[in-house]
């Protein structure tokens, strides 16, 4: 038998025994369909008993914001982006096909109607099941989202240091 085989497996069983079963998703986008498929994939991993943290940065913090909370931002830029943005998870548009919110409407439709749960309840089952969820420190400055503009449940405001620290240890890691 070739050793030069066998050593590239034996490697691999080794580090796959060594890392911990971890999971990081970084949540940048805002759409329901992104958002709905990181947690999803989330609450798989969760509960196959991995450890799970999700890091929102960006459009993402959008889904873990209270419903219709204003920017705390002081400048007239940052105010727009926070009407822009109003947050909420049941508010999220379609990343295609969105038209103004009828495809979003029709999209929600037929998950109720296939009995589906739509984001607010995927991320009640994050939580239930130990989902770690850690809202980006630079953007919520840059965007003048605060602690209290965020639901409760999220379990760290940290930047991208703390999230790597989290990744280098994971065995999954992923971006969506």
């Amino acid at each position: 038998m070739n050793t030069t085989q066998v050593e590239p497996a034996v490697a691999l069983a080794e580090l796959q025994e060594t890392k911990p079963d971890r999971v990081t998703i970084v949540v940048l986008s805002g759409n329901m369909d992104r958002v709905m498929a990181a947690f999803i994939i989330a609450t798989g991993a969760a509960a196959m008993g991995m450890r799970v943290t999700m890091f929102f940065t960006f459009w993402g913090l959008n889904a873990i914001r209270r419903k219709g909370t204003p920017s705390a931002a002081k400048d007239w830029l940052r105010r727009m982006f926070g009407l822009l943005n109003r947050g909420g998870a049941a508010s999220l548009p379609l990343s295609r096909f969105h038209f103004w919110g009828l495809g979003t409407r029709m999209m929600k439709r037929v998950m109720r109607t296939h009995r589906m749960p739509g984001v607010p309840e995927l991320i009640e089952t994050a939580q239930d099941l130990g989902v770690q969820f850690i809202a980006c420190t630079t953007t919520m400055g840059l965007m003048g989202i605060t602690k209290d503009t965020l639901i409760d449940g999220v379990d760290q405001l940290a930047g991208v240091t703390t999230y790597l620290a989290e990744a280098k240890q994971g065995s999954v890691n992923l971006f969506i």
